[in-house]
């Protein structure tokens, strides 16, 4: 009875809809803001901390934060799905946040209470041997990581649709707000990783790692506050089922009915019965994927409700929900594409604290020696003066000539920053080559394992750093936005799990990638490429291959782009107004 008190008065209660879009963005932006310098600020040093206030070997502490990275990624698909099938993105970023602070509380707590850590090494110490945690002080600090968990896995899905769903998607306002978002989104990760690698990493190694930790926790705080201050401006879309028993409805529905002929005319002769309610938009029949069409095909068997839906959606389906599915296994490919590009990505990211240490690190002249660990900081520099200059600058302006949102299509911005990937990795390779023979011809000194420092100054790095970080800004916010908007509205919490899901495989493959090469080397003529020395080994040969990675990497990703067809929104069921009409497919790759 509820349901169908809720399709009768659909109409009526979602005309009332009011997209506050940039009203309700300086509580979303607060929040996401706040968020992250809570989240980045405790996670960026964390290996530090068990390893000096936990007293943890370094094997023990690394595989530790592996695992805890890598299930907050993970997690983001379970999150994703109780959000898109029970409780709605408003209530899971709610609890999630309250999760994530709690959790910050009782790591603050692990250092600000001396019996929640192992006795300091210089007063414990009397056999040259460090007192490591109890079972006790494990247990403590993991049920702070645990709630971390499960605070990334309901955020990280969910505050990119979140914030996107308060702009009108039928208007071109709207459209525009959501493209922006996605780009100052990115810009706000960036300024939280700048500062949690400076000012916060420096109050936890040099000040007190209490306060180190402490800080994070306010900041997390304040995220919630901001975000449940803006409670009555939000639009909140509610959950419509499990979007995954739909996947599994149609798939089984096609199998059952394998045998069956398909019609000549099927977007005319086939099932499609759309729910009142429903928050998706209406989608064009499309001919990719026709076999999953048979489990709309209507037989004398299949019973139909009173209100026009099927009896029973196992045995059969609408051409709606057929089309949604279909829009999932397209993004597939280019899913795959991004986990590949994101290999460049890392590889970048690790070995270039490598070189740095093995480089002229001194600034000018002033004895001034950069941390390797601080030259990460550069990408995002590059990125933070980046993103405001095209979101403001170059997109008014190609928009003028393209007269296209967002001034070229999201699958043409994605291949701008594979390309820049590229050029990367070749610039990369061309430094390291030089780094090295200066290295061996002019070395400056050397560190305490022995390695010649090469006499190249570390400003040379400052190029590649820079030019990984406007590809990140190409492709992955063109990803992010991707998913966003290519998959069915229901599930576009999970759609934020995938870019997540993505760099978690990526790192996987990353370490895959990197012992094969390391294997393959050692019995090489040329010997190991990627030595403990790299003043014996091949970075840039290693840099060659990762570019040749992904200039094939790009040929499969034109080729997918060129076949990909886009899903293009009309009336969306949920009483916004819009073009009733079926939505036709756009084919327009790269």
């Amino acid at each position: 009875m509820e349901k169908t008190e809720n399709c009768s008065a659909a109409t009526t209660d979602e005309q009332e809809i009011h997209y506050r879009g940039i009203k309700a963005m300086p509580y979303v932006i607060g929040n996401e803001t706040f968020e992250k310098l809570g989240t980045t600020g405790t996670s960026n040093n964390l290996l530090v901390y068990l390893t000096t206030i936990f007293n943890m070997k370094s094997i023990s502490a690394t595989n530790l934060v592996n695992v805890f990275n890598g299930t907050c990624n993970l997690a983001t698909l379970i999150g994703a799905f109780l959000s898109d099938t029970y409780f709605g993105r408003y209530t899971t970023l709610g609890l999630a946040s309250i999760s994530s602070f709690l959790g910050m509380v009782l790591l603050t707590l692990t250092a600000a209470v001396s019996k929640l850590h192992p006795p300091d090494c210089n007063k414990s110490s009397e056999n040259g041997t460090c007192d490591g945690p109890t079972p006790w002080q494990m247990t403590f600090l993991l049920s702070g990581l645990g709630l971390m968990v499960m605070g990334a896995g309901g955020i990280r899905p969910c505050n990119l649709a979140f914030g996107a769903d308060q702009f009108n998607p039928e208007t071109k306002s709207g459209k525009r707000g959501i493209t922006s978002f996605f780009n100052w989104y990115y810009f706000t990760y960036t300024f939280a990783m700048m500062v949690s690698l400076t000012i916060i990493v420096y109050v936890q190694s040099d000040v007190s790692w209490a306060w180190g930790l402490a800080i994070p926790a306010f900041m997390m705080f304040l995220s919630c506050l901001m975000f449940f201050i803006g409670t009555k401006m939000y639009v909140k879309v509610k959950p419509q089922g499990s979007p995954i028993t739909s996947v599994i409805q149609v798939i089984i529905a096609a199998v059952r009915k394998r045998k069956l002929k398909q019609p000549d005319e099927p977007w005319i002769s086939l099932f499609n019965h759309i729910p009142k309610a429903s928050i998706n938009s209406k989608l064009a029949y499309s001919d990719q994927f026709r076999f999953l069409n048979k489990a709309a095909i209507l037989t004398p068997e299949d019973k139909i409700n009173s209100d026009g839906s099927a009896m029973n959606p196992w045995k059969l389906c609408s051409l709606q929900k057929v089309e949604e599915i279909k829009c999932l296994i397209r993004v597939v490919p280019i899913w795959a594409s991004g986990i590949i590009y994101s290999v460049a990505m890392v590889q970048q990211q690790t070995y270039v604290v490598f070189q740095a240490i093995q480089s002229d690190r001194y600034l000018g002249h002033t004895g001034f020696n950069i941390p390797a660990a601080s030259f990460g900081i550069f990408t995002m520099i590059g990125v933070t003066i980046w993103i405001p200059i095209y979101d403001r600058l170059i997109v008014p302006w190609l928009q003028k000539y393209t007269k296209k949102e967002g001034g070229i299509t999201l699958l043409q911005k994605m291949s701008i920053g594979m390309v820049l990937a590229i050029i990367t990795m070749v610039i990369s390779a061309i430094v390291e080559d030089r780094r090295r023979a200066l290295a061996l011809s002019n070395p400056i000194g050397i560190d305490s394992k022995k390695r010649s420092i090469s006499s190249l100054s570390t400003m040379w790095l400052i190029p590649q750093l820079t030019l990984i970080g406007l590809s990140e800004a190409f492709t992955l916010i063109g990803l992010i936005e991707f998913y966003y908007k290519q998959f069915p509205e229901n599930m576009r919490s999970i759609a934020g799990s995938f870019t997540f899901i993505g760099l978690a495989l990526s790192s996987y493959l990353s370490s895959f990638l990197i012992s094969v090469v390391h294997k393959i080397s050692e019995r090489s003529q040329t010997g190991d490429w990627l030595p403990e020395d790299l003043n014996k080994g091949k970075l840039d040969y290693f840099y060659y291959l990762v570019a040749g990675l992904e200039v094939m990497n790009l040929g499969y990703f034109i080729m997918c782009a060129n076949w990909y067809k886009y899903k293009e929104g009309g009336s969306t069921g949920n009483g916004v107004e819009g073009d009733d009409d079926m939505v036709k497919l756009q084919s327009d790759g790269v």
